[in-house]
């Protein structure tokens, strides 16, 4: 018999369209504010059923949630290099790699300022603020899928192959994004198809960190929605710097010449325009 604190599986109908949301919500799909604040609020739902099923205890140390996104990220939507070449033709691997900057920091922005939004209308209603915790989670949850994915599209565009099937190079992606850094060629061939203890460690630690970031968007009126966005903005530019920097090194290792690096042109901060 399973206890209280144990990790239970969610139904496998449930499993499912939490896989599909977020990879809808972290895909290139062009999402209007209200279709994914829609999403972005049933994603929480679902989120909550299955944090009753952890339990308290389970719930702990971030060990649950780094469980369900470690589910879910075989499930988020990664193109190979060949998929990239067509739908950005012509583009170099640096400049590929600027695009696919630019195209994270707009979809984190856009789901930090629906998210905040959803926190922000939750602070105005006293009654209902118990369920803003799970609109946090669904929105760390899904920046964490669009940044993975980022890290995932910048190795192909910089020509680092991930050695595995799916699950193993999806480990290997995740494990990168726990890390904020690039995955070392020279050391991909020790990967497994799980995660191992340092790198449990390490999703944890850094999935706690984003989640507390998005708690800072708990605030009245638009205050959330601005402040939402505006920090999954400068977030996700800085993890792009970082993870480029080492795969442009990794790739010099390898000969592969990327030409001239260019700093990234990207949109300033603010709040994003409306609709």
């Amino acid at each position: 018999m399973t206890t209280e604190g144990e990790h239970l599986p969610a139904p496998d109908d449930e499993r499912k369209e939490m896989g599909e949301l977020i990879g809808r919500l972290s895909g290139t799909e062009d999402l209007d504010k209200a279709t994914r604040g829609r999403m972005l609020a049933r994603l929480a739902r679902l989120l909550s059923s299955q944090a009753r099923r952890a339990g308290v205890k389970g719930m702990g140390g971030g060990r649950w949630l780094s469980e369900v996104f470690a589910d879910v990220a075989p499930r988020i939507p990664v193109r190979d290099l060949e998929t990239l070449r067509r739908h950005h033709p012509g583009l170099t691997s640096e400049a590929l790699a600027e695009e696919l900057t630019r195209t994270a920091v707009n979809a984190t922005t856009a789901v930090g300022a629906a998210g905040g939004a959803l926190a922000a209308v939750q602070f105005t209603a006293p009654p209902l603020l118990l369920t803003a915790p799970a609109q946090i989670v669904a929105e760390t949850l899904v920046v964490a899928a669009i940044e993975t994915k980022l890290i995932a599209e910048l190795h192909e565009a910089y020509g680092i192959q991930i050695q595995g099937g799916p699950a193993q190079r999806a480990m290997a992606h995740i494990t990168a994004w726990a890390k904020q850094r690039g995955v070392n060629p020279l050391e991909s061939g020790s990967l497994s198809m799980g995660l191992g203890s340092a790198a449990k460690a390490a999703l944890r630690k850094r999935l706690l960190r984003t989640l507390g970031r998005h708690m800072t968007t708990l605030g009245p009126f638009l205050t959330g929605a601005v402040a939402g966005g505006t920090l999954n903005r400068a977030a996700t530019r800085k993890l792009a710097e970082k993870v480029r920097e080492d795969l442009a090194r990794y790739g010099g290792v390898k000969g592969l010449d990327h030409g001239p690096r260019k700093p990234p042109v990207l949109p300033p901060p603010g709040p994003p325009p409306a609709d």
